[in-house]
């Protein structure tokens, strides 16, 4: 399996070069970085985001309690003239989605003077649309294609953070147990695993975690790329060795005999979020700064807590998600978290590595992230 390639591989190449294709332009040379608008910009005090509502980078203490402003805050700054903007999703049922689509429903980004749309694209199709200006955003994760992309030459930075699971989460990596097995003695090498989103993806990173653990790598696994409703149907047949069960799904082996759970997304870590392209990092920086705002206090006013705990609210999420109230309720609330934690891309590229995915090296972080317009977002002054 070592240095194995894949077709997951072949498209990530793909999208670069269709990124390079559509923006007529040549690669960075070694030390040239994406341009960015947000150097030399003035960060003034923001009421209702005091101390807590930025937390060091460097922490990724499970415990970490993510960054919080008050209610309502930072409050709306309406642009003089309205601007329309387009963020691409994957998805507009997934949980993580929720904040952007009560954003949308509630009125948050209409207050910051913004006419926003979600526009349901995958990633490898966003991308191209992303570094041409002609989508505005992306809200997805920094896979292996972004991580190509970026190093063939792309404005594209990620630019805030999603979520990090509960503690008591299980969505992640499950094994079903062989003889004589337990969930502290597994061995991972060569079993095969069933996975809805293939190599290159940011679970790469918990697997490479929780492979380790186990006696196994991302290369000594056989990859089985399975659509969403076969997955666990292949884990219990025997089709698969493991599984990368999401939620709710996780739930149908939760307790059950002959199962393992091997780990998960790290808590207090979030793998993706908000992408922005130089619509944003460099044309409008402002508006930029604006649709974050409105994501933060979003946040701050509807999920700063445990927000399952409201039965009212679970039934607006669910009707807003389009999904049943009790696959809602049967897993614990996301710690939404609007922050980036410092070396998740390093970590991400090294498993990307180990997967055969990435081209060139290493990317550093100057190139691929910005917390300013968050950080502006809320007044912290780094």
């Amino acid at each position: 399996m070592r240095n194995r390639r894949t077709s997951w591989q072949g498209t990530a190449l793909a999208v670069v070069a269709a990124l390079l294709a559509a923006a007529g332009c040549s690669a960075h040379s070694g030390n040239a970085r994406p341009r960015s608008g947000t150097e030399h910009r003035t960060i003034r005090p923001v009421a209702g985001c005091a101390a807590a509502s930025w937390t060091d980078p460097a922490d990724r203490s499970a415990d970490r309690a993510p960054a919080r402003c008050e209610p309502r805050a930072p409050a709306a700054r309406p642009a003089a003239q309205r601007r329309k903007l387009t963020i691409a999703t994957g998805t507009l049922s997934a949980e993580y989605v929720a904040p952007l689509q009560v954003a949308v429903d509630k009125g948050e980004f209409k207050a910051e003077g913004l006419d926003v749309t979600l526009r349901v694209l995958p990633t490898p199709d966003a991308l191209p649309l992303l570094a041409k200006g002609d989508v505005d955003a992306l809200w997805a994760a920094p896979e292996a294609a972004v991580m190509n992309g970026i190093r063939g030459g792309f404005d594209i930075r990620w630019v805030a953070g999603n979520f990090s699971p509960d503690p008591a989460s299980r969505s992640g990596l499950w094994v079903k147990l062989a003889n004589g097995e337990s969930a502290a003695r597994v061995r991972m090498a060569d079993r095969t695993m069933g996975t809805m989103i293939g190599k290159g993806s940011v679970i790469a990173y918990p697997m490479q975690r929780a492979l380790a653990r186990h006696g196994g790598g991302l290369d000594e696994i056989r990859y089985q790329q399975l659509g969403s409703a076969d997955v666990l149907t292949a884990l219990q047949n025997g089709g698969v060795d493991s599984a990368w069960l999401l939620d709710p799904v996780w739930r149908r082996v939760d307790g059950e005999q002959g199962y393992a759970f091997l780990g998960g997304q790290p808590l207090g870590e979030p793998l993706g979020g908000m992408l922005y392209g130089p619509a944003l990092l460099q044309d409008d920086v402002d508006a930029g700064v604006a649709l974050l705002r409105a994501y933060i206090r979003t946040v701050n006013t509807y999920f700063a807590g445990d927000y399952k705990k409201d039965a009212a609210f679970v039934a607006y999420l669910a009707k807003l998600l389009k999904t049943d109230p009790a696959v809602l309720e049967s897993t614990p609330s996301l710690r939404m978290d609007w922050e980036i934690r410092s070396g998740t891309v390093t970590r991400l590229q090294s498993a990307y590595r180990a997967q055969g995915v990435a081209e060139g090296k290493d990317l550093p972080e100057s190139e691929t992230v910005d917390r300013a317009l968050y950080e502006e977002a809320v007044g912290h002054v780094p």
